[in-house]
């Protein structure tokens, strides 16, 4: 996003249902069960057949799973390949056979308490276990034994399967903790065997409250320290004959969480403001209700910049002046398409800097005090901190992109 595009907003429980579609992939589907691939499977020995007379053993491993992407919601049908050796002997004769089973999961994305997203699997029964084995002419007395055998591996198949899914090992492996992630600790949710549920929606409200806090914003703004302030030279005092030139930069800015919003309407524009027409002024209210600036669901905070700044004013002599700015600026995080969050600010107005300036001498003072300049100062260093927060792509943080690029 470049300073001269326009952010199209989204509501947080929008951003949750794209953050799961974007963050669950076949990849990471792929990734999640990559711990059953490889696993050997025994079943038996077995007593089959009328009075148990003929034993069966069956021993392989499971193969690479492979997973295909299902219907607009997070969804995925996954199938492990297994290859069996199946040894039956009876009456002192032994036949052995080959066996191809697969297995057809069913995944599904689901986000939980605090800010978990968990590859939900359903329980595997027998008639999702598919089960054809090779066998060159046989006999009938072998025949008879196939359909049980089939029966018998479907049956302990599901088993196996879903003893392995129940493992804490793998359903850790199948736990995300978005919060543990980005904070890279130590997550205390995964491997759990159960999960309090939440829809996506509330996944993407929690995802702003708390992930989005003021510390990381306050890495997105620190940008701004060092950036230096020059206005001037400008005229100004009686007759315009005073020259003020003013120089100074940013300091560190401080971020805090914003208070609770209150439903008091805004204050009354000042004249300069006013609209010019009554279409105008109905245009200004639509957009301040479309905003959404006034939704307490928003995560706010209270950016305050301060500038230092030398001034001087030239009148027959140069006179010096010291000053330190405190600039406001209220901002809010909001998401926006395809999946962006971005700290949206409100620019300050000249009447919401706080300007303390200090005199060198008696002379500066009553100058000061005489000119006004405090007004001017603080409309032009108001100026440049609109321009300097104008540009949105600063503050814009790319998930889809930091997903992308995600190793999990």
């Amino acid at each position: 996003m470049t300073s001269s595009d326009e952010p199209t907003w989204i509501d947080y429980a929008e951003f949750g249902e794209r953050f799961v579609a974007a963050a669950v992939t076949e990849s990471r589907i792929e990734s999640a069960v990559s711990s059953v691939a490889g696993r050997g499977i025994t079943i038996g020995p077995f007593g089959i057949g009328p009075a148990g007379l003929a034993r069966f053993v069956a021993k392989g491993s499971i193969g690479k799973p492979t997973v295909i992407r299902r219907g607009p919601h997070v969804h995925f049908d996954v199938m492990l390949p297994v290859k069996l050796r199946v040894d039956v002997t009876l009456g002192g004769q032994r036949l052995r056979l080959e066996a191809v089973v697969e297995i057809d999961l069913t995944m599904h994305a689901r986000t939980a308490d605090p800010l978990l997203i968990v590859i939900d699997i359903p329980p595997v029964t027998g008639r999702d276990v598919s089960f054809v084995m090779r066998a060159q002419a046989i006999g009938t007395a072998w025949e008879l034994l196939l359909n049980p055998i089939a029966q018998l591996v479907q049956r302990e198949v599901a088993s196996r399967i879903n003893g392995i899914l129940a493992d804490p090992d793998s359903q850790r492996a199948r736990t995300f903790d978005v919060e543990a992630i980005l904070n890279n600790t130590r997550s205390p949710y995964t491997g759990r065997p159960t999960h309090d549920w939440i829809g996506y929606d509330e996944f993407g409200r929690r995802f702003f409250a708390r992930i989005v806090t003021a510390e990381r914003v306050r890495e997105v703004v620190e940008s701004m320290a060092g950036k230096t302030i020059e206005v001037g030279p400008m005229r100004t005092g009686p007759g315009n004959k005073a020259e003020v030139m003013v120089q100074g930069s940013v300091r560190l800015p401080k971020v805090a969480e914003a208070g609770p919003v209150t439903a008091t309407p805004p204050p009354e524009p000042r004249i300069a403001e006013l609209p010019k027409t009554a279409a105008e002024s109905a245009a200004a209210l639509a957009a301040a209700a479309e905003s959404g600036n006034h939704d307490p669901a928003l995560v706010r905070f209270d950016l305050t910049i301060p500038v230092s700044l030398d001034i001087s004013v030239d009148v027959l002599k140069t006179n010096r002046y010291r000053a330190e700015v405190q600039v406001p600026v209220a901002l809010t995080a909001r998401a926006a398409e395809p999946l962006l969050i971005v700290i949206d600010a409100v620019p300050p107005r000249a009447g919401d800097i706080d300007l303390d300036m200090t005199a060198e001498g008696w002379r500066a003072a009553a100058l000061g005090k005489i000119a006004g300049m405090r007004k001017q100062i603080a409309s032009q260093v108001a100026r440049v901190v609109r321009t300097e927060v104008a540009d949105v792509s600063r503050r814009t943080i790319d998930v889809g992109a930091r997903l992308n690029a995600t190793r999990v």
